[in-house]
């Protein structure tokens, strides 16, 4: 469990975390409205080197950014209320691309997340500007 104190802090464990990512992680999102998600998700992206301005994709549903030599896919499922609506989308052709892509709202979704991914829990700490982050990688499990 971290815990960061400001907004650029949050952005920096983003830009950190972004070093251990590959073609084909997934980064899943969880936490509640104002819990950072999205300042992390600018971090990763930061460290990644995307030079494009990273907004959530609340009313899309996916943004696309390039970074180097790789495509970011960037999902925000706030909105979405039926899992069919993420069929729909191509979620999962999303997912077998080569790039990485960022899961906002993964709560919504977690019935068809891959089992090989990055969980990342945001909450609000001690005061409003205050969030306590952790990372769990999990693994494909092999019956």
């Amino acid at each position: 469990m971290v815990e960061t104190h400001t907004e650029e802090e949050t952005l920096t464990l983003g830009a950190q975390f972004a070093s251990r990512l590959r073609r084909g992680d997934v980064v899943a999102l969880f936490g509640n409205l104002c819990t950072g998600k999205t300042c992390f998700i600018k971090g990763i992206c930061k460290g990644l080197g995307v030079e494009e301005h990273v907004v959530s994709p609340t009313f899309t549903i996916i943004h696309e950014y390039i970074a180097r030599d790789l495509t970011i896919y960037h999902f925000d499922f706030y909105r979405v209320q039926l899992l069919k609506e993420i069929i729909e989308v191509g979620f999962e052709e999303y997912i077998n691309r080569n790039g990485i892509c960022l899961i906002e709202w993964a709560n919504r979704v977690e019935e068809v997340l891959p089992s090989r991914r990055y969980d990342v829990h945001l909450e609000l700490g001690k005061n409003e500007r205050t969030r306590e982050i952790l990372i769990k990688e999990h693994a494909e499990v092999v019956a």
